[in-house]
């Protein structure tokens, strides 16, 4: 998987009211990046990140995934597009209060009228320790198993790609750690290229690739060469 952002602008407003929340913003992932976006509020991260995502479309610019402009698409095969082949986490959990945690892993394939892999799920499920709380519903769950049962949701496709906005800013500094360390696993086990927006230093720390935004404009930063 490759996808190439060229040239990306999202604009609000006309006139005095203009404003340039991303500015010719251009940046390649590829399969089995894990990238951090840090900046200030209002900086264009989550802007990017839903851009990057097909949760909007840009101003101006191209977005393309191994080389298909997903922009192209109509507003129904975009949705199926991302159904199949994203992942996404947020910080609210965005979970369905009636239905189980199971249930709720299980709504993105079917949306798209498919059955979950059970011996995948099973993995899943052992991998972010949630075995023993599918029966429950939301509000029977802690804030870092609400989360741990979005990330399932997030992978039960079997996405290439998961984007992840601010996934440990509801949870305390514990649940942060334990989500921090799962995403890595995610990363290094399952193979998943990570896009995360974040405001925790932790993060951006364990990404492969460490990018900032400022004002709509889009940098990345140098990594240092971890030692072996």
């Amino acid at each position: 998987m490759h996808i190439s952002a060229h040239q990306i602008c999202k604009i609000y407003g006309i006139g005095a009211n203009r404003v340039t929340a991303l500015d010719n913003v251009s940046l390649e992932i590829k399969s089995g990046d894990f990238i951090s976006i840090m900046g200030p509020s209002g900086s264009g991260k989550s802007t990017l990140l839903h851009l990057l995502s097909g949760l909007d479309r840009p101003t101006s610019g191209q977005l393309t995934y191994d080389g298909t402009d997903i922009y192209s698409f109509a507003d129904k095969d975009l949705a199926a597009f991302r159904r199949r082949r994203i992942g996404f986490i947020f910080q609210q959990f965005n979970l369905l209060p009636p239905l189980t945690a199971l249930e709720n892993i299980c709504m993105p394939l079917l949306l798209d009228k498919r059955q979950p892999d059970n011996a995948y799920l099973q993995k899943l499920c052992s991998l972010l320790d949630i075995r023993e709380r599918l029966s429950h519903l939301p509000h029977e769950l802690s804030g870092g198993q609400q989360q741990r049962v979005a990330i399932a949701r997030a992978l039960i496709t079997q996405p290439e790609v998961i984007f992840a906005d601010e996934p440990t800013g509801n949870l305390d500094s514990k649940n942060g750690s334990e989500v921090l360390a799962l995403l890595r696993q995610i990363h290094q086990q399952l193979g998943k290229t990570l896009v995360i927006i974040t405001h925790d230093s932790r993060i951006a720390q364990q990404a492969t690739r460490r990018l900032q935004i400022i004002d709509g404009i889009l940098t990345e930063n140098q990594t240092p060469q971890k030692e072996d």
